[in-house]
């Protein structure tokens, strides 16, 4: 079931993906569900909330990510979106952090299950990096966190020049950009797009946030 889902979606989203890469879906969903069972790693653990909610979801980040990136995932959990990203960007060198340990624990056990390369997950908070990844990455991921100004808060000492940040919302991103906007200024960043989706099965509407260092005078 959680194949059907997995090629049909893809396929109308472009993406030109391998028998390898949907057997790592299914791979990554078992552990999920057998790892949840123990842990509460994430609320959703049917198959098909699984296929849309979290791999499909996750994979709509695919256009924005290229294999020269240096990516970081900020608050991944379980792994999302950055364990999707990985088995369909091997080139691409990622990094996840977390501050919860079970979460991170499982994202390393699939990360060797999968036989992943050029990835790593750490238990730490986001500040903690500040200093020795500074102005490190090219794109700066969250998918977890709730509030936009956090989020650009945590990413932006992080961000390499000419970098960007997406963070993954929902239907009413507008509202929380508002709600957002003097935080934004401060810490000179731009929301440059906004790039809306719909997951399948009417499972919601989704939006992108772009955001990018304001260009100087």
């Amino acid at each position: 079931m959680i194949r059907n889902l997995l090629e049909n979606s893809t396929r109308e989203m472009g993406l030109n993906l391998s028998d390898k890469n949907f057997k790592s879906f299914e791979m990554f969903a078992a552990e999920l569900i057998k790892w949840n069972r123990r842990i509460n790693l994430t609320a959703i653990n049917c198959d098909n909330e699984i296929a849309i909610k979290h791999i499909i979801d996750s994979l709509h980040l695919a256009p924005y990510v290229f294999d020269e990136d240096q990516m970081l995932d900020i608050g991944s959990g379980a792994g999302l979106p950055i364990i999707p990203l990985k088995i369909i960007k091997p080139e691409t060198t990622m990094l996840s952090v977390d501050a919860v340990a079970k979460k991170v624990n499982f994202q390393r056990h699939v990360i060797r299950v999968l036989e992943l390369q050029s990835i790593e997950a750490l238990h730490v908070r986001a500040e903690d990096l500040h200093e020795m990844c500074a102005n490190k990455f090219s794109i700066i991921t969250s998918r977890s966190l709730a509030r936009l100004d956090f989020f650009a808060s945590l990413a932006a000492p992080l961000l390499a020049q000419g970098g960007r940040m997406i963070a993954m919302k929902g239907a009413d991103a507008e509202d929380e950009i508002a709600a957002s906007s003097d935080t934004l200024r401060k810490l000179g960043l731009i929301v440059t797009a906004l790039h809306r989706y719909s997951l399948p099965l009417n499972m919601g509407n989704r939006c992108l946030a772009e955001l990018k260092a304001r260009e100087s005078a």
